[in-house]
């Protein structure tokens, strides 16, 4: 009985850093709180490799100059793949971005199929 006790509270201390094991982002371009001129694309790298369909980004232009008022309009037509590493994604936009202020909400699905999500938001000029 008590090997049974002890091999179940040491699996129960292994859980947190299990847990902690997600995939995390690694680098964006552009990258968070940058300011970029007219970009046609974006990439995120990730600490682990993706499953493509169930990983992605919603763009979203938050703001525009001479406009204090904008809602936030979703920006479309974008193309996404990821790289043969695996662990980047990079979007092809339609056309190069007009001047304001975007976000990227990006959710990541990894091997162990656990879904991370995170926002970045930058500027362009």
């Amino acid at each position: 009985m008590r090997r049974i006790l002890f091999a179940t509270a040491l699996a129960l201390t292994a859980l947190p850093s299990m847990a902690m094991a997600h995939a995390t982002l690694l680098s964006s371009t552009p990258a968070a709180g940058a300011t970029v001129v007219r970009p046609t694309g974006l990439s995120l790298t990730f600490s682990e490799t993706m499953q493509p369909p169930l990983s992605g980004i919603d763009l979203t232009m938050t703001g525009m100059p001479g406009m204090t008022n904008h809602a936030p309009m979703p920006v479309k037509g974008f193309r996404t793949a990821v790289e043969g590493d695996g662990k980047t994604m990079t979007i092809t936009l339609p056309r190069a971005l007009p001047a304001g202020d975007y976000d990227i909400d990006w959710h990541f699905v990894g091997a162990d199929q656990h879904r991370t999500s995170g926002k970045i938001s930058f500027s362009v000029k």
